[in-house]
């Protein structure tokens, strides 16, 4: 991993110095994760930014609060770390003024996700100089996964589908949804230690799988993004899972959903799954090198239409070390696609208060046309209870 982040951080060092970009700031979690192989978990939410500057010439620095400096040390290739403290003369705006020096020309930030604490001080301490926005430089670069990058998210496919399982094996009338959530958890924990040694970098990477479970079952299926609560499963519910903010190894994150229906379905509810379920493997079966992202789309709209449903979602999103990427497969997004990128592909009816209709699958745009990363039934899934 740490090899891989540091041949990323030589590309966009290169990518720089063709742009005449002298030196940029990165605090998003995920772009310091993709490009110095580490992340902290105790972030900015505690006052306590972590930084990572990189030079179009010379080696990035890590700035770093003192509390997290050893573990930091210890997963990142970046040789060069800045700490700071909480009280004294080391804050981190006089840590990251020694790095800039007094009057540069430009900063480049991650304008869309750089933290309020770290743009105000930049307005005091900076006024008049321009704030340039990085992301879309680094973004580019991120649309193609490595070989490396995949295998990962293929491992990460492979936790996904051990959670659905389970998911499904704690489907019964008179269960309860937190109960269904607490067997996920466990079984993607499990899972991913099977990938995991405890020795080296990876030893500083949890198995355990985390986040509030999306479940919503019932008349709230409708709901999309209700979290698991104390309500107890009847006969012939529609259940709904997503892992989007859970199915996630080593920083990589998915895109996975499934709707199940406790022992029966009744006629309205399959129609509504099956149209989404026909939409998304449209979508999916347009998907090669060479066709715009949103032509993705108007396979999946048009399946909708034909079945008299309308649906406000987008079809899909790129997904790599963050939860949303560019491109996406949506209406006016006219971005080729190529070998390499990943996405997650969705189809998705809601019929407000009655009943819904969603799927997900990640997916990776291979040079003949596509390849699975998460795996299940892709059918009208009803229990045995």
């Amino acid at each position: 991993m740490l090899d891989e982040a540091k041949g990323r951080s030589l590309a966009l060092q290169a990518r720089m110095r063709d742009l005449g970009i002298q030196r940029a700031i990165f605090t998003d979690e995920s772009s310091i994760a993709y490009l110095a192989g580490f992340w902290g978990y105790l972030g900015v939410e505690f006052g306590r930014p972590t930084m990572l500057v990189v030079d179009a010439v010379e080696a990035p620095i890590v700035i770093t609060p003192l509390m997290e400096s050893e573990m930091v040390e210890a997963m990142t290739w970046v040789e060069d770390i800045r700490v700071w403290e909480d009280m004294g003369p080391r804050s981190w705006g006089r840590v990251l003024g020694h790095v800039l020096g007094a009057e540069p020309e430009e900063i480049w930030v991650e304008r869309g996700s750089i933290p309020a604490i770290l743009r105000n001080h930049l307005d005091e301490s900076y006024p008049g100089v321009p704030i340039r926005d990085i992301s879309v430089v680094l973004g580019a670069q991120r649309m193609i996964k490595s070989p490396f990058e995949i295998q990962v998210m293929k491992q990460a496919g492979q936790i996904a589908g051990a959670m659905m399982a389970a998911a499904q094996a704690s489907l019964q009338a008179g269960a309860q949804e937190y109960e269904s959530a607490l067997a996920v958890i466990e079984a993607g924990s499990r899972k991913a230690a099977t990938f995991l040694t405890d020795t080296g970098w990876e030893r500083f990477v949890s198995p355990m799988i985390h986040n509030l479970q999306i479940l919503q079952s019932g008349k709230d299926t409708s709901m999309v993004h209700r979290r698991a609560s104390l309500r107890r499963y009847q006969r012939s519910d529609p259940v709904y899972f997503c892992f989007c903010n859970m199915a996630q190894f080593k920083q990589y994150k998915l895109g996975f959903d499934r709707m199940f229906h406790i022992g029966d379905v009744t006629p309205e509810a399959a129609r509504v799954q099956q149209a989404a379920i026909d939409a998304q493997q449209a979508a999916i079966a347009t998907i090669r090198p060479g066709i715009q992202a949103q032509e993705v789309a108007a396979a999946a709209n048009e399946i909708y239409a034909e079945r008299g449903y309308a649906t406000g979602y987008r079809t899909g999103r790129s997904i790599g070390v963050s939860y949303l990427e560019a491109p996406e497969l949506k209406e006016g997004d006219t971005t080729i696609l190529q070998p390499g990128m990943t996405f997650a592909v969705d189809g998705g009816i809601s019929v407000d208060g009655v009943t819904a209709g969603r799927i997900g699958d990640s997916v990776v745009v291979t040079e003949t046309g596509f390849d699975y990363i998460t795996d299940y039934p892709r059918e009208l899934l009803v229990t045995e209870h």
